[in-house]
């Protein structure tokens, strides 16, 4: 899904509440975590999150905090394989480049599974699982924990099942058990994700025994109990989990890839941005994430602090509703965005920490393309489209933002200036970080901001997510036929080469009827203690405890 699709999406990340906004000039937090330098032992881990995890359910929860903990208590099948930062120095990510002299053309490897075996047809993939792995509640990894991890997708049909439909995976006997530590997924059609998709965030392997053990007549699938405990092969256990304060991890002595370097981690909850600077700068914590642009820059000027900021697959976009009037024409969406000042919003929003979004998937996974791209700033052109799509005198719109993000308010405004100069006249509608992805989802408003990311970094993915006319990401409700036919014939070939062809036809098309308004690419920026090594970047815009040490 995208996750902030999920997937990953890529899914989605909820939108959060931007509550405690007092906090930003007191001297202390709930909790006794002051501004200044504590006392926590070099084995702690201190995080300043904008919220603590909602639930603990990755078949429900999409929600800010929810991926750490995600990440924390379970682990996948299979990972990417590391690699250092090309930019940053000292920094790791995920290696997604397609290598055709690899096994299933990628940079992957076992992680619970020791090793795998893919159809070069793409029809099953097998896994040999490792044997003495031990789940947070004692009990030995098996193939049966990958069934019923599998047969739960099927039977709560929630975020598994945009899984299963993005496999082909339609029955639950495609999941075979063939030995104690022998299991398999086999589909009727070809499909290149099988491998692919495995090192998802969100495609974890539970603990079936404990799960089971928990479950009820009423709650076949533990749903109560995952909610609110773990039952994973991860590195961490839960300690405690304190909505709306802290969450709180211990790491396991017997993870069978050995105890991580940080025993605990306090994952507290400071919904304010200028606070976790705060905290950060005063070294009361050791990670402030999602910090605004402004504060960022400060911060890299700050003795004792590091920022990494590196490539990453968030973007940030304008759905244009293709249901709503006047946005069905292509040219009216081609006006829309020459008309949209990029270059002033990349400078005085985003403080030149993002990069032009120039095409309509992150511009880090192979395929992707920006050799279509040409909306640059053109009032005149803008003017002219939309003369010719019979609107001359201009129209009246309105764009809905998110009250919770700090960059959208600002870019709306830009943008309703701008657009008074072609005619435009545009209202502006907060809406309420709380129900801001409610009213994404429904689809009612003409214009309104997204934020996302594919976290599965392949090119049929991500054009799947948000161009299939078919798919529930696609919130700008865009349709075409060629582009739905490219989309389902790049899912049933494992040629690359193919697949790339009929991607790069795809962008194409849509960078031509623009269903987006197209802004940036806004970075991952990761800000640390200058003495934290050890961060990595992966496509689902997260960091993983496990990763960190600290310099003696």
């Amino acid at each position: 899904m995208t996750m902030r699709d999920q997937g990953s999406r890529s899914f989605r990340r909820r939108e959060v509440l931007k509550r405690g906004a007092a906090l930003a000039g007191s001297a202390a937090l709930p909790g006794g975590l002051a501004t200044q330098a504590s006392a926590a032992p070099s084995g702690t881990l201190v995080v300043a999150a904008p919220a603590t995890p909602q639930s603990l359910d990755s078949n429900f929860d999409v929600s800010l905090g929810t991926f750490e903990a995600i990440a924390a208590l379970y682990d996948n099948l299979l990972e990417f394989k590391k690699m250092p930062d090309p930019k940053v120095p000292g920094a790791f990510r995920e290696d997604i480049a397609d290598h055709p002299d690899m096994p299933a053309g990628l940079a992957v490897q076992g992680k619970l599974a020791e090793s795998f075996e893919l159809d070069p047809a793409g029809k099953f993939i097998r896994f040999q699982l490792r044997q003495g792995v031990k789940s947070n509640w004692g009990n030995e990894l098996t193939a049966e924990d990958v069934k019923w991890t599998w047969d739960r997708k099927f039977g709560l049909k929630a975020i598994g099942a945009f899984y299963l439909s993005t496999l082909g995976l339609d029955k639950p006997e495609g999941v075979k058990v063939e030995g104690k530590y022998t299991v398999s997924i086999n589909l009727d059609n070809p499909n290149p994700l099988l491998a692919k998709l495995q090192p998802n965030l969100y495609a974890p392997i539970y603990d079936s025994t404990k799960c089971k053990q928990m479950a009820t007549a009423d709650d076949p699938w533990a749903r109560k109990f995952i909610e609110n405990n773990s039952a994973g092969f991860g590195p961490y256990r839960l300690d405690q989990l304190q909505r709306g304060q802290q969450a709180v991890f211990k790491a396991r002595p017997d993870y069978y890839l050995g105890k991580p370097a940080m025993d605990t981690v306090i994952f507290r909850e400071v919904p304010t941005s200028a606070t976790r600077a705060s905290l950060l700068q005063g070294g009361a914590v050791d990670i402030a994430q999602y910090l605004q642009p402004l504060e960022i820059m400060k911060l890299r000027d700050q003795k004792g602090v590091a920022v990494d900021s590196v490539d990453s697959s968030f973007m940030i976009w304008l759905e244009l509703n293709a249901k709503i009037e006047p946005f069905g024409n292509p040219k009216v969406r081609q006006a829309m965005n020459f008309a949209f000042p990029q270059q002033q919003v990349l400078k005085t929003v985003f403080q030149g920490l993002a990069e032009p979004l120039t095409g309509c998937m992150p511009n880090i996974y192979a395929g992707f393309t920006d050799k279509f791209w040409k909306y640059k700033y053109d009032p005149e052109m803008a003017k002219a489209l939309l003369k010719e799509a019979g609107l001359g005198s201009g129209f009246k719109t309105s764009l809905a933002y998110n009250a919770g993000d700090p960059v959208q308010e600002p870019i709306a405004i830009l943008y309703q200036t701008a657009l008074r100069e072609i005619g435009v006249e545009l209202e502006l509608k907060k809406v309420p970080a709380a129900t801001f992805y409610n009213a994404v989802s429904e689809r009612k408003q003409p214009m309104i901001f997204y934020v996302d990311s594919p976290w599965c970094p392949d090119v049929g993915y991500s054009m799947t997510l948000y161009f299939n006319s078919d798919s529930f990401v696609n919130y700008s409700n865009y349709k075409n036929d060629e582009v739905d036919k490219l989309i389902k014939d790049t899912a049933r070939t494992n040629d690359q080469k193919a697949r790339v062809e009929m991607m790069t036809k795809a962008q194409e098309i849509v960078m031509s009827e623009a269903p987006w308004v197209f802004i940036s690419y806004p970075g991952y920026h990761f800000a640390r203690r200058s003495n934290l090594k050890g961060f990595t970047y992966y496509t689902a815009n997260n960091i993983r405890f496990q990763d960190f040490s600290r310099d003696a």
